[in-house]
């Protein structure tokens, strides 16, 4: 499927009955699913068109919310180290809204990032945090801030 994403290249195969592709950051096949190919497309996005170093990306890991445990989709981090995006992927879909947002800023809670962005490869929301401590969406995708 076609997404609003610049076109790139993914190693893909076929096992059995399923569909998978390769992810480099995880460095192992994953099924390929619809979600799974916005994610892919997003990775693509920032390490080849942004130039974020890959080994600055967390790619579905788990954490803990409260008592329960989640899986966030992307995380960038700064060079220093420090959670400096959160990214939500959805399958193409799957609506973004007031949910989807919901979701990521809970997910917030517990990484604290300045810059969220949400994408089901055809729609995509962007936000920065604001000096009063709120979210606001932006047009521009911010660039990896420079090591200090």
């Amino acid at each position: 499927m076609q997404l609003n994403f610049p076109e790139y290249t993914f190693r893909v195969s076929k096992q059995a009955n399923a569909q998978l592709i390769f992810d480099p950051i995880r460095k192992r096949w994953i099924k390929l699913t619809p979600e799974e190919w916005v994610r892919q497309h997003v990775i693509a996005f920032l390490v080849q068109t942004k130039n974020y170093p890959a080994s600055l990306l967390a790619v579905e890991k788990e954490l803990q919310f409260n008592t329960r445990k989640k899986r966030f989709d992307i995380l960038v981090f700064s060079r220093e180290g420090h959670a400096f995006m959160l990214i939500e992927t959805k399958a193409p879909e799957v609506k973004l809204n007031k949910e989807t947002l919901m979701q990521i800023c809970t997910y917030n809670m517990v990484f604290n990032v300045p810059y969220l962005f949400i994408s089901n490869g055809l729609e995509h929301m962007l936000y920065q945090l604001n000096g009063l401590g709120n979210f606001e969406p932006i047009q521009e995708f911010p660039d990896l801030p420079p090591s200090l």
